[in-house]
């Protein structure tokens, strides 16, 4: 029997990769760091010290500057005590001898960093699509043609934030939600926009037919030319190889000054396979986080894919071939859970550990001035179609404005929701379909939230605003009482704003308002 190894004080963490979620685990361990109890070594390929992948679609449109990316004061984190290794690559992980082989992506220097427990934060990679005039190896995507892209990192997104500061013309292969976002995003800076999508309706994994066509329809109101039902062939490259053109199959072209290749994602599971670890779509953990059975591997975030071998599991076998959750926020709670676990295991004693909460992520929410959109959930059935016992949908449509809202209730419980242009009514479903709460009997009543008499709509100390962090209102009010006076100096002091960026109108309302707790200092 393999004896699982217990985290004593003074053992060394090698957290490989540097995203935002393996920034959220050394914030969280920065204690024991400053105790001597840890002692933390942080390797990343990139030479940019850990940022916000979350919003390079919104650098890539000249929204959001370098300072606005940034997570990491790395300064103050080599002052206490962390080493900082970037622009260096892990080749290959050696389990027997306890250490990481690594190569600096500058000088070709290789070495070995030893460890007694590791942390795989290796992220996802982009896919890239088989098409005439691109290689579709996925290491190729650092040698993709000028004017093409794939906006996993700030030097992906250079064309594109030329190509708007210009006001080019912009093509974005793939409807997803990342594909939606950075199309309106670059349509509101004045470009050109068309979106390609190979299914009839954008959004297709996220909305059902009858509010994908209206989202079709609302984003061709807005300006931004949606071509669907599409099979991409071509690049086509000019003289100097960089992209004009998009080519369909069937012999159409879509011109272009940048492309923008948004075809999802695959997690990064390179280096486990090379130690011999679990596999399935991504770094197969259990509900410890653990990847191996002695206990001394950990995956956490878009590369880790929680399923157990327990047959009994209430939540594994339904999750089996779903692959990792792929959203910052489930990715930061799994580093706050674990740095919690190793606190305790070295000696930080930071309370009772409790068990790893399986979070119920299937909703979305675009990021966008103009369009509001979010679903989550059962979006399967229409009201005139028979539905299981204790099951009802309901759906009201204004097809002449864009707005939709859709709701599943199975015994008196939303289960699944779809709102186009109703955000408050979609906040209230969201809601009500992440708490379990009772929905309203009749649900007409959250059609009024959104009309002109509806004001607001009231926050209450636990209403929760960030999503990706789990910050209340609560908090972020406590924070400004204590002097926060803008949106980043309370992503500093709460990290509210530190994920997709969705939260921040929410934020600047409470900064207007300051009024949900008594003023406890820092002015009124």
């Amino acid at each position: 029997m393999i004896q699982t190894y217990a985290p004593r004080r003074g053992d060394r963490l090698l957290v490989i990769g540097f995203g935002p979620v393996a920034v959220r685990l050394v914030e969280e361990l920065l204690p024991a760091v400053d105790a001597g109890d840890l002692h933390v070594c942080v390797v990343g390929e990139e030479r940019r010290p850990g940022y916000n992948r979350v919003l390079v679609g919104e650098y890539g449109v000249g929204r959001v500057d370098d300072d606005g990316l940034a997570l990491v004061d790395l300064d103050d984190w080599t002052a206490r005590g962390v080493e900082v290794r970037t622009g260096t690559a892990v080749t290959w992980l050696d389990r027997s001898a306890r250490q990481a082989h690594v190569v600096d992506r500058s000088t070709g220097a290789t070495g070995t960093v030893p460890y007694d427990l590791v942390v795989l934060a290796v992220g996802a990679r982009a896919n890239l699509p088989v098409l005439r005039g691109i290689n579709p190896d996925p290491d190729a995507a650092a040698l993709l043609p000028p004017g093409v892209t794939v906006l996993r990192t700030p030097e992906d997104a250079a064309d594109l934030r030329e190509a708007v500061a210009r006001r080019g013309r912009v093509v974005v292969l793939g409807g997803g939600v990342l594909g939606v976002e950075v199309a309106l995003a670059a349509h509101e800076e004045g470009c050109p926009v068309t979106v390609v999508h190979h299914r009839p309706w954008l959004l297709t994994r996220s909305t059902d037919a009858i509010a994908g066509a209206l989202l079709n329809g609302v984003l061709a109101r807005h300006g931004v030319e949606v071509v669907t039902d599409a099979v991409a062939k071509e690049v086509v490259r000019d003289a100097t190889g960089a992209f004009r053109a998009l080519r369909l199959a069937d012999g159409r072209t879509v011109a272009g000054d940048v492309l923008v290749l948004s075809c999802g994602v695959t997690p990064r599971t390179r280096i486990a396979e090379g130690a011999g670890l679990r596999v399935a779509r991504g770094i197969v953990v259990d509900h410890e986080l653990e990847a191996d059975l002695e206990g001394r591997v950990f995956a956490i975030g878009d590369c880790a894919e929680v399923l157990c071998d327990d047959p009994s599991c209430p939540v594994c076998p339904a999750r089996a071939g779903r692959g990792p959750v792929g959203l910052v926020g489930p990715g930061w709670r799994q580093a706050e859970w674990l740095a919690r676990r190793l606190l305790a295991a070295v000696g930080g004693d930071p309370g009772p550990v409790e068990p790893l909460v399986e979070e119920d992520v299937d909703s979305v929410r675009l990021k966008a001035r103009r369009l509001d959109f979010g679903a989550g959930g059962l979006l399967a059935g229409e009201p005139w179609q028979p539905q299981p016992a204790g099951q009802g949908v309901a759906l009201w449509v204004d097809g002449a404005r864009g707005r939709l809202v859709k709701s599943v209730v199975r015994d008196g419980v939303v289960v699944g929701w779809i709102s186009l242009g109703m955000p408050r009514a979609g906040a209230e479903l969201a809601l009500l379909h992440a708490s379990g709460r009772p929905a309203p009997v009749d649900l007409s009543v959250l059609l009024r939230l959104d009309g002109a008499d509806g004001g607001e709509g009231e926050i209450t100390p636990t209403s929760t605003v960030c999503r990706c962090a789990g910050v209340a209102a609560g908090t972020i009010a406590e924070a400004i009482a204590g002097g926060c006076r803008t949106v980043a100096e309370v992503r500093t002091a709460t990290r509210a704003g530190s994920g997709c960026g969705s939260c921040r109108d929410t934020v600047e309302r409470l900064l207007r308002e300051r009024d949900l707790v008594p003023q406890t200092g820092g002015g009124s």
